[in-house]
């Protein structure tokens, strides 16, 4: 049977969304001890003007290969819950990807299903919380299904690279035909929002290293100005973006390399949640 946890109570009072990243409430921690971690903690700033373009390489490290799977994020309140009454930002939004009653509360039944969610998409602790792992997952989940319900990505004859905010998502397509699959994505934070509507990758740089916190960006694509796509170190999706640029797991920026070229096309549009 499942136990919500005692701290809160259930009821037509609980709020639609509780606090999102920043705001006043219960701080997001790794429901996992030790779990959710970066190997570099401090990620890439945005710089308005063009980054220094480096008079060596220096090989940016290989990321440790170690699969502790997906580590949710939850209040501190709620570590160690078996099934959690606590809402956040996402709520609503996974709600309505696994089909449920998109009210923004917590019912014993919401929390069963977002729990096997959990359990089936191997997330720790499965609790039933829907935080920025829980809803990452269940929107690729979804996007592979309907990629582009609200055909916002331009279709042309020349590649371009698709990023939705809205959904924290990226692709590459070409004409109708895609060329690189969904993938999610960490776009930027409050007060470093990653820029809207058309740019151009105008320059790549596999061995990237930040020159402002040494931080490095191995397979970098800028698009505007110090902007750029570009892989990180440990989970992708957390409670905060990143500061301008759109992050995305190791491999997949490696893939994502092979596939744009300078020049290519770059498409944003929407708004990262809580930002």
């Amino acid at each position: 049977m499942l136990v919500l946890a005692a701290s809160v109570v259930l009821g037509p009072e609980a709020a639609a969304d509780g606090p999102g990243p920043g705001e006043a409430g219960d701080v997001l921690v790794p429901g996992v001890v030790g779990g959710g971690r970066s190997e570099y903690p401090m990620d890439t700033p945005d710089q308005v003007l063009p980054p220094l373009q480096p008079e060596g390489e220096v090989p940016v490290p290989e990321p440790q290969e170690e699969d502790e799977g997906l580590v949710e994020y939850v209040p501190r309140s709620a570590v160690g819950a078996a099934c959690t009454a606590k809402t956040g930002t996402y709520q609503r939004r996974v709600e309505r990807l696994l089909g449920l009653t998109a009210d923004g509360r917590q019912s014993q039944a919401d929390c069963k299903a977002i729990k096997a969610f959990q359990v089936r998409e191997k997330i720790k602790p499965a609790n039933g919380y829907a935080g920025p792992v829980t809803w990452a997952r269940a929107e690729l989940l979804a996007a592979r299904k309907s990629l582009d319900p609200g055909k916002r990505c331009p279709v042309k004859k020349y590649a371009v690279a698709c990023v939705d905010l809205d959904r924290q998502l990226m692709w590459v397509q070409k004409g109708k035909k895609v060329t690189y699959s969904v993938v999610n994505v960490r776009s930027g934070r409050v007060g470093y929002a990653t820029r809207k509507g058309w740019h151009t990758v105008y320059w790549r740089h596999k061995n990237h290293w930040s020159s402002i916190y040494d931080t490095p960006m191995p397979f970098a694509q800028f698009f505007s100005g110090g902007q750029a796509f570009h892989a990180v170190y440990g989970q992708l999706a957390t409670p905060t973006g990143s500061r301008g640029c759109v992050n995305l797991g190791y491999r997949n920026a490696e893939k994502l390399w092979g596939v744009l070229r300078k020049g290519d096309r770059v498409y944003i549009w929407g708004k990262r949640p809580g930002s």
